[in-house]
């Protein structure tokens, strides 16, 4: 039985990304169940169907022969162990441990960027975005230390490489904040805009990216700067 992976909207579900981008950047074939954003409310659709698949009522979800796996940082490590043959962590031991460690303050931390920037990837939000640099100090060293960690890692590696050579988790699990980067124009040092480029245009994160545009689903409560497209 195939994997199946339980998915929001792909516009806006920057948790969904991650796991998704993970599968379909490695070749592991997965079904996709997307269950629409209706609302977050208890009785929504949306939590109603989640509920029945997982006991946290979110997305992502993973679902192996009837075992379900919830929270992106927990199915990245499941697929880890169930393809090791894909080499989703870096070989290397130290190379997986600080992969690991960026990845775990990726998933706890940044919360100003979070916050005042969601995922939006069909909109174009530069003027939002210059308000955001100059008024919230606490997205200015959100991606400060960004910056910080990315350059370490890439100063490790080849020209043109990832974060840690070739893809890993730790791409996919910076990919949604790349789509953040873009979406408001945050200004970046020219490399790190040329990994944020390298990172949108890897085939999972483009296949993601044409499937959001895709979608055209406008959902207000996802959308805090705009009242229509």
């Amino acid at each position: 039985m195939a994997l199946q992976l339980y998915i929001g909207n792909k516009n806006y579900s920057s948790w969904s990304m991650r796991p998704w981008v993970l599968l379909k950047q490695a070749g592991i074939p997965f079904d996709e169940v997307m269950v629409r954003f209706d609302s977050f409310e208890s009785d929504s659709t949306f939590k109603k169907h989640l509920r029945a698949i997982s006991p946290v009522g979110k997305v992502p979800v993973l679902v192996d022969d009837g075992f379900a796996v919830w929270d992106t940082l927990a199915i990245a490590e499941y697929l880890a162990e169930r393809f090791p043959e894909h080499h989703l962590w870096p070989t290397d031991v130290r190379a997986r441990a600080r992969a690991r460690s960026v990845c775990a303050e990726m998933h706890s931390g940044f919360s100003a960027l979070r916050n005042h920037c969601p995922m939006n990837i069909e909109a174009s939000l530069p003027d939002i975005g210059r308000l955001v640099w100059r008024d919230q100090a606490a997205v200015r060293a959100d991606v400060a230390r960004l910056c910080g960690l990315w350059s370490e890692l890439l100063a490790a590696q080849p020209a043109g490489a990832l974060l840690f050579g070739d893809f890993t988790i730790a791409d996919a699990y910076f990919a949604p904040v790349c789509m953040r980067l873009r979406t408001y124009e945050l200004p970046l040092p020219a490399d790190l805009a040329a990994y944020v480029e390298r990172v949108s245009t890897l085939p999972g994160v483009k296949a993601w990216i044409d499937e959001a545009l895709a979608e055209q689903d406008f959902i207000p409560f996802d959308e805090p700067y705009r009242l229509g497209r």
